[in-house]
């Protein structure tokens, strides 16, 4: 870690749930719920609530940046992000304008974590051809981190028209935090550094010291680039209930239902529990336990990696809101003080 206290925050995709009656909710139902998750996350006092994009029928938020301005207006503290906003398929101006106006709205809370999205479905819809994947990461990238020095900007690429002393508006009051999620390329790693951005890590398989060499590539690549340093935080996803044979039993159908949806069109063997018991093992990225289990195992990843925030995705497949609710509670009440005094004593 940089020498700050670790953060620790939640993120979201906005999974279409299971209401009380085993029925599937609505979209609308889902986005009035994920809005009274992130309320009870700011009474908790954890440090970030992020919310992802796609465009799918399993998902419920296509526009995250609406559903972070109706958080911002009933919460006070806890910082707002997304997980991730898939750049290649936007503009970066549209982009900056939006989370610039998050910003007003929340008192300089915002964050933007970029990415180019796990899920291709935003490319044919917005018009983008799929061939162009790198380049157009790259090059609204670029133009992005132009936009975040809040000066007229003159660029020119060929994804999108040239910009020549063009102002955007809002501006904001202290700047604008941005991240950059990363699955685990080197390449991406790199760049992330190249434009000095933090790193946010989604470390969805396997054990988390797989991802150390990425760490510290990051680290020279910063110094390399003239850089100061910038921070490192994981994505990984996980529920939490009274005890570990509990919070199993509860999220096993669920984790399910969701790997074995993607799975389908990925080419992925069905899942199954002895599948799922080494993911939430010592060995596997996933954080499902009692508030103990969880809490030792985020302490040995971001001592591992030195990270300085901890993302835990505590919304996976069909997971009712109440439990998620349950899960929150005591990620916040117990797991968060479990997690600060075990690195303390450190």
């Amino acid at each position: 870690m940089t020498g700050t206290a670790l953060q620790l925050g939640l993120d979201t995709f906005g999974d279409i749930t299971r209401g009380p009656d085993g029925e599937l909710l609505s979209a609308a139902q889902t986005i009035r719920h994920l809005v009274d998750q992130a309320v009870l996350a700011d009474e908790l006092g954890l440090a970030a609530f992020n919310v992802g994009e796609h465009h799918r029928r399993e998902f419920a938020v296509s526009s995250p940046e609406v559903v972070l301005a109706a958080i911002a207006a009933r919460t006070r503290g806890i910082r707002l992000g997304t997980a991730v906003t898939v750049l290649s398929s936007d503009d970066p101006v549209r982009v900056f304008e939006r989370f610039a106006t998050l910003d007003a709205l929340s008192s300089g809370r915002a964050e933007v974590i970029l990415g180019r999205g796990s899920f291709i479905e935003s490319f044919p819809l917005f018009g983008f051809d799929l061939a162009d994947y790198e380049v157009l990461f790259e090059e609204k990238l670029a133009l992005f981190s132009e936009l975040l020095t809040e000066r007229p900007v003159t660029w020119q690429g060929t994804t999108r028209a040239a910009l020549t002393d063009a102002d955007v508006f809002p501006k904001t009051e202290n700047g604008l935090t941005a991240w950059v999620g990363v699955g685990g390329s080197p390449e991406s790693v790199v760049r992330t550094a190249r434009y000095g951005y933090g790193l946010m890590l989604a470390i969805i398989g396997g054990p988390a010291h797989r991802f150390r060499p990425f760490v510290d590539l990051f680290h020279r690549s910063l110094e390399g680039f003239g850089h100061d340093t910038r921070p490192v935080g994981v994505h990984s996803p996980g529920y939490i209930a009274d005890t570990d044979q509990q919070a199993w039993d509860e999220a096993y159908e669920h984790f399910a239902a969701m790997n074995n949806t993607i799975g389908r069109e990925r080419g992925w063997p069905p899942y199954n529990r002895l599948r799922f018991q080494h993911d939430v093992g010592p060995e596997g990225s996933t954080y499902v336990g009692s508030p103990e289990t969880v809490a030792r195992k985020i302490v040995d990843t971001v001592t591992t990696l030195g990270a300085d925030r901890f993302d835990l995705k505590y919304s996976t497949g069909t997971l009712p809101h109440e439990k998620m609710m349950r899960s929150i509670e005591l990620y916040g009440s117990t797991v968060a003080p479990l997690v600060h005094d075990m690195l303390a004593s450190r």
